[in-house]
């Protein structure tokens, strides 16, 4: 859930830090050096390496920054020049990030789908270096008419520049005056150096000396969705699938997945993922729970892609035809939701390809085509695709494949082991698919090490699995979050999956109830897209013996389960998951990625973190903060104090607030340190959101 369009536009009118567009003079020294007059480093957003641009989603607030200084002790100014992918220029003034360390930033919501460019200008800043003496100087009685005069004529130059509206030409003009008349003693003198209304009037449209402009860059900005989302997992066959009186299943179909929409929907979940619906092989098909004896009612893995029905670009026929997906896609349409399918590159020993175009695959010595395997697993039934042997043909094929997808109404492509393919293709794949079809939303599925995570990112997937599943204490949670909120944020967006049909983590195995509470918890909360594989809600926690995997795993087989009877038992999660997602709909700060800061607990099991989300960059104008504090430990209760930089959402340390629990609905006044107790057994999170300072 997130941001509306309609709220997005709310947002355009309250962008805070956009100041009056002015031409300048730029500083020409004629010499023929890298270094500006005034030396700019350091300059973000970017990509390491420089051969990617950063990217954004529309309505994200984004950190501008760069390092600027200059010699001696006067004081500069830096400006950020945004130009829309429409040509509009905006004017943004940066602020020291941390005084002495030549640190400055900005941050600006980006409201506009497309390809921004930027450029820091850095200058001279005449006032701001005669207010810093001046105010010394005039109060110790040091040169104080020398400095009066100084500050006169920096006044009347300001006034001269007729581009000032007429008011702030006659005050700038009147403290002039003030400054030379005879009548002005060093108090009345002082009075004008402190003022701060002509300070804001000359940091709005400052005097600029020496200015110097940085590199241009580009900032892809892409759409709302592709940054921001709940994601929910289902196999359509298992949607309506009715066990026989002879033992067989008659598999569901698009029509009766079509029915679980709604109640997805009620969860709050806006995009549902598919797996492959295409026509799955039959050799070697895999029975169920991975074994290689399939029975002749087992259905077989959907990652076993292609028959004599049809490869990539055919829907298995137990699912329907192509009219009844499209209808599937518009029936998900009207409740809200967008279908993510499934983009698995290889095939199997039945595809089409394997025929057509044998040399897509390679061939063994023994005259044979490799199958996958990811050691110690094997994937008999799947072939995997060669990219060397016909770059181009390959190339042409997956892009058919992908525009026939789009053209059947599917706008996001969850892409199966990315990895295992040359990211060269990606590069070239989502380039070529987004020159056409911006909207189009791909997300890497790649558990891999991070270069190759990173760098596929960086190639242009617009969203990425993680390591989430798998960070589960306290300190690798604060080191996770802390990499994806700012390390890594300028080109890597997380969809933070809490299970999928392949994991299924110790975590969950063994942590009870209220280690699907935690990990629903903190994947709602600390990124804007998360995502649910179905059953979850269920507590399903069987491993197959020696694995990470369900036991009768639905890869392998049809999964028959009792949604509306395990809630009215009170036995399902679908309550708290239908709660996560109605406080990420209300709380833009969760809809945030750079905003998370982690603060500190005296407990090794209590996780603590913040998202704060500024008015001036809220869709209701607005300041909203959520505080998520966890018991990571699943078995215990724990107590201890935590400890919060409330300066983070605009607190003075000491002073009191108040804080409602989004979870249980009360209310308590708090300060920077504060006591808390968190029962796995009971509620293991507290999602606060701040309601009040006093």
């Amino acid at each position: 859930m997130g941001t509306t369009s309609e709220n997005l536009e709310l947002t355009a009118a309250r962008s805070a830090a956009s100041i009056p567009v002015r031409p300048v003079r730029r500083w020409r020294s004629g010499l023929d050096t890298v270094t500006g007059r005034i030396p700019l480093d350091d300059e973000r957003p970017r990509v390491p390496g420089g051969a990617y641009d950063p990217k954004a989603f529309v309505g994200e607030v984004v950190p501008f920054s760069v390092v600027a200084y200059r010699e001696g002790h006067d004081l500069i100014g830096v400006h950020l020049r945004l130009t829309s992918p429409d040509g509009e220029e905006s004017l943004h003034r940066l602020t020291a990030v941390e005084d002495g360390l030549d640190h400055w930033g900005v941050e600006v919501a980006l409201l506009r789908q497309g390809r921004w460019t930027f450029r820091f200008e850095a200058f001279a800043d005449p006032y701001a270096s005669w207010r810093h003496a001046a105010r010394l100087k005039i109060a110790a009685g040091v040169d104080a008419a020398l400095m009066r005069e100084i500050g006169a004529r920096l006044f009347d130059r300001a006034d001269a520049e007729r581009s000032r509206p007429e008011a702030e030409r006659a005050t700038l003009a009147a403290a002039a005056r003030t400054l030379r008349s005879d009548d002005t003693d060093e108090e009345a003198a002082l009075d004008v150096v402190e003022d701060d209304d002509i300070a804001a009037l000359l940091r709005i449209r400052p005097l600029m000396d020496l200015v110097s402009p940085g590199g241009r860059h580009a900032l892809e900005v892409e759409r709302h969705r592709a940054g921001v989302g709940a994601w929910y997992e289902f196999f359509p066959r298992s949607e309506g699938a009715e066990l026989l009186p002879d033992g067989s299943v008659r598999s569901g179909t698009f029509t009766t997945a079509a029915a679980r929409l709604p109640d997805v929907a009620a969860l709050g979940f806006d995009v549902v993922y598919l797996p492959p619906i295409h026509p799955i092989g039959h050799t070697h098909r895999k029975g169920r729970n991975n074994t290689l004896d399939a029975q002749p009612s087992d259905p077989g893995s959907p990652w076993a892609i292609g028959s004599a029905d049809g490869g990539h670009d055919a829907i298995h026929p137990d699912l329907g035809t192509p009219a009844d997906f499209r209808a599937f896609v518009d029936a998900a349409r009207a409740e809200g939701i967008e279908i993510a399918l499934d983009l698995a590159l290889q095939a199997s020993p039945d595809h089409p390809w394997v025929t057509t175009h044998p040399e897509w695959f390679t061939t063994l010595p023994d005259g044979t085509i490799a199958y996958a395997e990811n050691p110690p697993k094997k994937y008999q039934d799947i072939y995997p695709i060669n990219f060397d042997n016909d770059p181009d043909g390959i190339r042409a094929e997956v892009l058919r494949i992908v525009r026939h997808w789009i053209a059947q109404g599917v706008r996001i492509f969850r892409v199966d082991n990315p990895h295992t393919k040359p990211l060269q293709f990606w590069e070239w794949l989502i380039a070529t698919v987004n020159s056409s079809d911006p909207d189009v939303v791909f997300l890497a599925e790649a558990f891999a090490r991070p270069a190759i995570m990173q760098g596929l990112a960086k190639a242009g997937f617009q969203q990425s699995y993680t390591y989430f599943t798998w960070r589960n204490t306290k300190h690798h949670l604060e080191q996770f979050f802390t990499e994806l909120s700012s390390t890594t944020a300028d080109f890597l967006r997380p969809n933070l999956f809490v299970n999928t049909p392949d994991i299924l983590t110790e975590y969950l195995q063994y942590g009870g109830r209220a280690a699907y509470k935690v990990r629903a918890a903190l994947a709602a909360t600390a990124a804007p897209t998360y995502g649910v594989y179905a059953g979850y809600e269920l507590y399903e926690n069987v491993a197959r013996p020696g694995s990470e995997e369900n036991i009768d795993n639905e890869k392998y087989e049809y999964k028959f389960r009792d949604f509306d009877g395990a809630e009215a038992r009170g036995d399902s999660l679908a309550p708290y998951l239908r709660m996560l997602n109605r406080v990420r709909a209300k709380h833009p700060a969760l809809g945030q990625l750079r905003n998370l800061s982690v603060h500190w607990s005296d407990d090794d099991a209590i996780l603590v973190y913040s998202k704060h989300l500024a008015a001036a960059h809220s869709p209701t104008g607005a300041a909203d903060t959520i505080i998520v504090i966890a018991n990571v430990d699943p078995h215990s209760a724990r107590q201890t104090t935590v400890h919060l930089d409330t300066r983070i959402w605009g607190v003075t340390p000491g002073e009191p607030y108040e804080v409602e629990d989004l979870v249980t609905g009360e209310v308590w006044t708090w300060t920077d340190h504060n006591f808390v107790r968190l029962d796995a057994f009971w509620e293991p999170v507290h999602i606060l959101h701040v309601r009040s300072a006093r």
